[in-house]
């Protein structure tokens, strides 16, 4: 029985993403069921499967990831104002709603509404943690 985390390995764990300054948790599975990801698949950002290369089965860890490490950097380019008579009319606009965009090729993109007003929208494109530091929190529960 193989009892390291390898780059390839099928993986069960629990895992708690976090901001560290506010520790509250974005996305876990201490409190349900554990995870089984595939590593190497894309089921996890390649920063994250990185800190799970190496670990054995039963360890619990904590990894403080720099800003922009997991999400990326946050991009101004991908921050644009829209005018608002050039968003359908059935999409509700809300500061810090999330609204989907599709383009001309059918590919769907969600972008955040930052900014408001009579004319237009300024929509963020990045990902909601571009930029950000992350805390994650691992128990490696199984490995094959």
């Amino acid at each position: 029985m193989n009892d390291t985390v390898k780059a390839d390995s099928l993986v069960t764990l629990h895992f708690r993403v976090a901001l560290p300054e506010g520790g509250q948790a974005l996305i876990s599975t201490f409190e349900s069921t554990p995870a089984t990801l595939q590593l190497g698949g894309g089921e996890l950002a390649p920063a994250l499967e990185a800190r799970l290369a190496g670990l054995e089965v039963g360890s619990h860890h904590v990894f403080e990831l720099e800003p922009g490490e997991v999400f990326g950097e946050h991009k101004a380019d991908l921050v644009e104002r829209f005018a608002r008579r050039d968003i359908p009319a059935d999409i509700e606009l809300d500061v810090h709603s999330v609204i989907e965009f599709t383009d001309n090729d059918g590919n769907k993109f969600p972008g955040l509404v930052r900014e408001l007003d009579a004319e237009s929208a300024l929509i963020d494109f990045n990902h909601p943690l571009a930029g950000r530091a992350v805390r994650f929190e691992v128990e490696v529960i199984g490995v094959s």
